[in-house]
């Protein structure tokens, strides 16, 4: 399995000097397998990553965790989109009140955008993630509900042979008065269980989050209590606050990196990963 980071930053694209490495795009991930194209999340880095696909000519698979602007925002920048001989596979977490379409149409018709839902290509189709794991070429998939506001799922992806977790917007931490707390109440506890590899949100440092609790995200110390309750060998820090610079978050990560426990890995737009082989 192969993962690349095309968008890391959390909550609005943050371009410009100080984000240069690890990134100013929000929430992009690309997954492949020996007979999927999984994309988790279409925040702004997706872009990037349609215009690779220019020669792809296969079945894409697009995952949202949720419908904050952050992760769809670039739903209409994404070329693949937009060509009538690929098969675009939209998949997002079903809700009480509306549908899919109704809710994806809200951002995706004007005044907000100039290109309407209905005049994506043909070869497009929607689904409410099902509450149960489900097949995708190669790979098995699991979505299951996560702590942040709206709804909101983290995933769970297996090829047979190793597993990615993806939560990248989740506060396990929330309601707790010291974490981490039994896995059986824990949040996302079993999407993370064993994972090869997590990406997860570690937006917040300890002082922030304390301003900012019940906003559905973590502090950087609770990532890396959540990882060690999950097992997880390899984490990667994701959804970055906007206002955090490359020094500072170089300075985060290491921290981490300096205890036992899982390999630490600093998400980047552009990171490379092997999972499994």
């Amino acid at each position: 399995m192969l993962v690349r980071l095309w968008g890391t930053r959390g909550s609005v694209a943050s371009p410009g000097p100080d984000t240069v490495r690890y990134g100013g795009n929000t929430s992009c991930v690309e997954v492949r397998t020996a007979s999927a194209l999984l994309i988790l999340d279409a925040g702004t880095g997706i872009r990037r990553l349609g215009e690779t696909l220019r020669g792809y000519h296969g079945r894409i698979d697009l995952l949202l965790s949720h419908l904050h602007l952050d992760h769809v925002q670039g739903i209409g920048f994404f070329e693949p989109a937009f060509r009538p001989d690929l098969e675009l596979h939209i998949w997002g977490p079903p809700s009480s009140n509306e549908g899919l379409r109704e809710r994806l149409a809200r951002y995706l018709s004007p005044p907000l955008f100039p290109v309407r839902l209905r005049e994506l290509n043909p070869g497009v189709v929607l689904h409410e993630l099902p509450s149960e794991p489900f097949q995708i070429g190669d790979v098995s998939v699991r979505a299951d509900a996560v702590i942040h506001p709206g709804s909101t799922v983290g995933f769970r992806i297996s090829d047979g042979t190793c597993t990615l977790a993806y939560l990248p917007d989740h506060e396990p931490a929330l309601g707790a008065a010291t974490f981490p707390i039994n896995p059986e109440w824990t949040s996302g506890h079993e999407l993370a269980k064993g994972a090869d590899v997590l990406i997860h949100d570690a937006q917040y440092t300890p002082d922030e989050y304390a301003e900012r609790v019940g906003w559905g995200h973590s502090s950087i110390e609770q990532t890396w209590a959540f990882s060690m309750q999950a097992g997880v060998r390899r984490l990667v820090t994701f959804h970055h606050d906007p206002g955090h610079a490359d020094d500072e978050l170089d300075e985060l990560v290491a921290e981490l990196q300096s205890r036992d426990g899982p390999t630490v890995i600093g998400g980047t737009e552009g990171l490379e990963l092997e999972v499994g082989g």
